[in-house]
């Protein structure tokens, strides 16, 4: 299928062949017949791509400042590798789609093949969205005005947050698509409205929406206090898009005593405290569609607030739009100015950079457009003897930035599919690694005779499932950490080993072999005590509401990750798991589980601690680790630096890099399947970090220490 993709480092478009969504569960796939570009956000998206370093740097300080703090971390390389990488990521365009609903996912209810919806889906022949990001059309509404329903939704919110009340009498400044719905939903709830924009043919249109209108500037200001009798206006509606501060200062001095601003596009904020201070003004920032809105929860779990007390979510939003539009209370044919095809849209966004006057551009797309969920990239007659055929799933930052590189730079590794629900993402990653062929079906890969490994690198919740089916294949399979979230999954992927006994399992327990962790077991070898160890990761804070606090989606931080480093102390001290205790701080409120202590008993007598801590500096390196015995202390500081304290002649062993190990395990995992022999990591061990985790949490949660069998 086709998809406009943009490139963030130069700002580039193209027309790219894409493998089409699949309608997994929980979702809807819809074919797309018209798609509106919000000229105000993608041609900001445009700019900065188009914009040298020093302009995206000076658009995006905050991010600035944390490359900065990387770099005091984690190094210079290592660095620019991640700012590059997130700039080669292709951006898809859009979220104002309408179409026909193709299928529907397991667990979908109320809508049907058939069935003509509305959607926040990209600029793309197929698209598949989660249903709360979906509202079904009425007959009346073509797809060209039923495309302009997100972005009616997004002023509808701006509305709703500024409370009208009839009679009352609002500033609308800025008379883009944001503007002009703004206006006409404003008009419908009995306000008076002034509109301002410096486009004179704006301007025009919005008076037909019967707006009184004015030029911008400081003219403006005049202007509203004139219009509403000296008194000042009762609201403001910001639907501009301007990097001024003036803005901001200009809507203060429009309003009244205990006025309100609604700030609806995007403008600076330099906020001066006498413009509120003095009139007592209340100043809001609306959120995009309205509730629901980048809530984890609702928009991808299906999970709906209740009607009688969220009685406008995003979703019902869609619908308040779309009831206007059939019922010719909210007008968008007068805002259309052009329409493209498809296949010509990078002539519709030069339209939009270059021409006021263009304000409604719509893209049309072919009724008959054909859906192929493979792509194939490479034409290969037959593959080279000795080689390794390897599959990917999963087509994330991590395949992209670390997993896929280190493939590149193992020669046996043959790469001959990525796969990804996301065909954007599949695609650019099978083009860059040179994949033979690209999919949104995994099944695709595990049913090809060519491959002979697989890599699993999706979310959490999927490893263990993928791992085991894999397995099932006949696949040796590489599977990212955690290899499961749930006991009972492990207990089915022991028993997919045990029915695979030829078939390699490796976990993404990079820091096994990573250069220092070798060093530090070297210099401990021939000892004759226990150990101590000591791992401090200074992980830093993600958000509550992160899929990876998700206990159903990523299994919580300790789950998630924590297992990285009970099984590097495991393989340091060379025998399992046997006891856990585990603390975790703890505030008046229930958050997440990610500040923990957590004391690992060995078999062998060695304990071990895992400090890991959430609320820590970026400033500070991420992770540290020390072990203690035998007269020796060893530090590794983020492997990047090991210091031995003790141990004889040596003293200091430092790579010119970070190194976790990741380009290592993934060549000895190609070597061991290419050449045969033991598990590169036997299941035991995989297995004992794994329920060493899980215990970490109950511990924590029940304040006892657990014991393993």
């Amino acid at each position: 299928m086709k998809q406009i993709l943009q490139s963030l480092s130069d700002g580039s478009l193209e027309v790219s062949d894409v493998p089409s969504p699949g309608a997994a569960a929980g979702k809807v796939l819809i074919r797309t017949g018209a798609s509106l570009i919000s000229a105000g956000t993608e041609r900001m998206l445009m700019e900065f791509g188009q914009a040298g370093w020093i302009g995206k740097a000076r658009s995006q300080p905050e991010k600035v400042r944390q490359v900065l703090d990387k770099m005091r971390t984690d190094g210079v390389a290592p660095t620019l590798e991640a700012v590059f990488r997130k700039l080669d990521e292709p951006l898809p365009l859009g979220y104002c789609n309408a179409g026909v609903v193709v299928e529907v996912g397991a667990g979908v209810t109320g809508l049907r093949p058939g069935d003509r919806v509305a959607s926040n889906g990209p600029h793309a022949e197929f698209i598949s969205v989660p249903p709360h990001l979906c509202a079904r059309i009425p007959d009346e509404v073509t797809d060209a005005q039923a495309s302009f329903t997100v972005l009616g939704a997004v002023a509808l919110q701006g509305v709703r947050l500024a409370a009208p009340t009839l009679g009352e009498r609002f500033l609308v400044m800025g008379l883009g698509l944001l503007g002009q719905l703004a206006v006409q939903l404003l008009r419908a709830d009995g306000c008076r409205v002034l509109g301002v924009d410096p486009v004179a043919d704006r301007r025009e249109l919005a008076r037909r929406f019967g707006a009184d209108t004015v030029g911008a500037g400081d003219d403006s200001v005049a202007a509203a206090l004139e219009w509403s009798g000296g008194r000042g206006v009762d609201g403001v509606l910001i639907t501009a898009s301007a990097e001024t501060d003036a803005i901001v200062h200009q809507a203060a001095a429009a309003c009244r005593q205990r006025g309100r601003i609604v700030l609806v596009g995007v403008v600076g904020l330099g906020l001066r405290r006498s413009d509120f201070y003095e009139k007592e003004l209340t100043f809001q920032v609306s959120c995009s569609y309205g509730p629901g809105r980048y809530d984890e929860r609702y928009e991808q779990g299906g999970h709906d607030y209740p009607f009688g007390f969220v009685r406008w979510t995003e979703q019902r939003n869609f619908e308040a739009v779309l009831e206007l539009l059939r019922a010719g209370a909210l007008k968008v044919d007068p805002l259309i100015t052009d329409r493209f095809p498809l296949a010509v849209a990078p002539a519709a966004y030069e339209k939009i950079q270059k021409s006021p006057a263009a304000l409604g551009v719509i893209l049309e797309y072919p009724a008959e457009a054909a859906r192929a969920p493979a792509i194939r990239l490479r034409q290969d007659a037959a593959p080279p003897a000795g080689g390794v055929g390897v599959g990917v799933i999963g087509a994330g930052q991590f395949a992209r930035g670390v997993l896929l590189p280190a493939l590149a730079r193992t020669p046996p590794a043959r790469l001959e599919w990525v796969a990804d629900l996301d065909g954007k993402a599949a695609a650019h990653a099978g083009r860059k690694f040179g994949a033979a062929q690209v999919t949104t079906d995994h099944r695709r890969v595990l049913d090809d005779p060519r491959v002979q490994a697989v890599c699993i690198l999706t979310g959490h919740h999927l490893h263990a499932p993928l791992a085991a089916e894999a397995l099932a294949a006949g696949k040796h399979v590489f599977v990212e950490k955690p290899l499961a979230i749930r006991s009972d999954e492990l207990d089915a992927l022991r028993d997919a080993v045990a029915a695979a006994p030829d078939r390699q399992l490796a976990v993404g327990f990079n820091r096994r072999f990573s250069p220092h962790t070798e060093r530090v077991r070297r210099l401990l070898e021939g000892r004759t005590g226990p150990l101590a160890l000591v791992m401090t990761v200074n992980a830093g804070a993600i958000p509550a509401n992160h899929w990876i606090q998700d206990p159903a989606r990523g299994g919580g931080r300790i789950v998630g990750e924590g297992c990285h480093f009970v099984d590097l102390l495991a393989h340091l001290a060379g025998h399992p798991v046997v006891a856990v205790t585990a603390l975790m701080a703890e505030g008046p409120e229930r958050g997440p589980e990610d500040q923990m202590s957590i004391t690992l008993g060995f078999a062998d007598g060695s304990v071990g601690t895992v400090h890991y801590f959430s609320g820590g500096s970026k400033r500070y390196p991420k992770e540290t680790l020390e072990v203690f015995g035998g007269g020796r202390v060893i530090r590794v500081d983020n492997f990047r630096v090991t210091r031995g304290f003790g141990c004889g002649a040596f003293r200091r062993f430092a790579t010119w890099r970070q190194d976790k190990g990741h380009r290592a395990e993934a060549a000895a995992f190609v070597d061991r399947v290419a050449q045969g022999g033991p598990p590169l990591m036997p299941f035991a061990e995989l297995e004992n970090a794994t329920r060493a985790t899980f215990a970490a949490v109950t511990s924590a949660r029940e304040k006892r220490t657990i014991i393993l069998g």
